[in-house]
């Protein structure tokens, strides 16, 4: 299953443009300057903060990525993802149904997500070495096609970053070409890993690349980074995203991934996404939030908006 609109067309690769990609610079001084002001900037209260609270649940990717995962953990997820928030949460924000965007989980645990899930929210994967992505490219690919035909709908594939660092932009379009091809009808989030892409550039043309080779998303980090989605990052992909679709037609989805765990934070991202690309992307076919506590922390956010008082992290059902 995926969450797509009737009249969304998919992204198509469009033939790799060096000289575009040679050319592009990244003014860093700006972006952060636009950062700051996002991340310094009062947020909206009341009402309309929980209706952006209730927004970003829909957008959230339910993530577990554990070394110590177990098919009784992803299925708590599954059902976490399906029923975010609690009745009594639900009926006092006059919400009948509520669902986050997806879930997503390793190969290994796509079995016990389908049994729980059944058709009702789409399956990610993670795929293709993750989160390194130094396997062969045999072993990649052919874990792409064992994913979806285990029932993933959606794969998040890790590019290889040294074909970023030496700038071998051909490479790695034929690498995301091929990624995308074995994905098949299941939609391929192309994840930079930008800690480790070492400037702001690096991130705009591999950003670039994977939209030419098709990708359906683009994604900040594995979450495995020393340093994971930030503002400044996420502002530099949505606007590749934004060119891209004026020079293309196509709209390319975002995801930031890693450290993404508050509920102010969340608002940052859909202010960011709302002012730079408008409320159309504001939908879970072209956002989402990687994201494994952040539901938490806004679950907790919504209860002091209906009660008034804070409650404690234990009292809500942890995925």
């Amino acid at each position: 299953m995926t969450l797509m609109h009737p009249e969304f067309k998919r992204n198509e690769a469009v033939g790799l443009d060096l000289g575009w990609i040679n050319q592009i610079r990244v003014n860093r001084a700006a972006t952060d300057r636009r950062a700051a002001s996002l991340a310094n900037r009062r947020t909206v209260k009341k009402e309309y903060q929980a209706a952006w609270l209730v927004k970003a649940i829909q957008m959230i990717d339910l993530t577990t990525l554990g070394g110590d995962d177990t098919p009784g953990r992803v299925e708590r997820l599954c059902m976490k993802a399906m029923r975010p928030l609690r009745a009594d949460l639900m009926a006092a924000l006059g919400l009948t149904e509520l669902s986050t965007g997806a879930v997503c989980v390793y190969h290994e645990m796509i079995a016990p997500a389908v049994q729980v899930i059944q058709g009702r929210l789409p399956i990610a994967a993670v795929s293709t070495g993750f989160p390194a992505g130094l396997t062969s490219m045999e072993t990649k690919l052919r874990e792409i096609e064992l994913s979806v035909a285990a029932g993933a709908s959606e794969i998040d594939i890790v590019i290889t970053r040294q074909h970023v660092l030496n700038g071998n932009w051909q490479v790695l379009y034929d690498e995301m070409l091929a990624y995308r091809k074995a994905c098949g009808e299941a939609h391929v989030k192309a994840i930079l890993a930008t800690g480790d892409l070492l400037t702001m550039e690096n991130v705009a043309k591999a950003s670039w690349v994977c939209m030419m080779a098709g990708a359906d998303f683009i994604k900040t980090s594995t979450g495995k980074e020393g340093v994971n989605a930030t503002i400044p990052v996420a502002l530099t992909m949505v606007r590749t995203i934004r060119e891209y679709h004026e020079q293309t037609g196509f709209q390319v989805g975002f995801k930031p991934a890693g450290g993404v765990s508050s509920a102010k934070s969340a608002l940052q991202y859909l202010t960011l996404m709302k002012e730079e690309l408008g409320n159309e992307w504001l939908q879970p076919h072209l956002f989402r939030i990687g994201a494994s506590s952040l539901l938490t922390d806004i679950e907790r956010q919504l209860e002091h908006y209906v009660t008034g008082s804070y409650s404690a992290n234990h009292r809500h059902a942890q995925p």
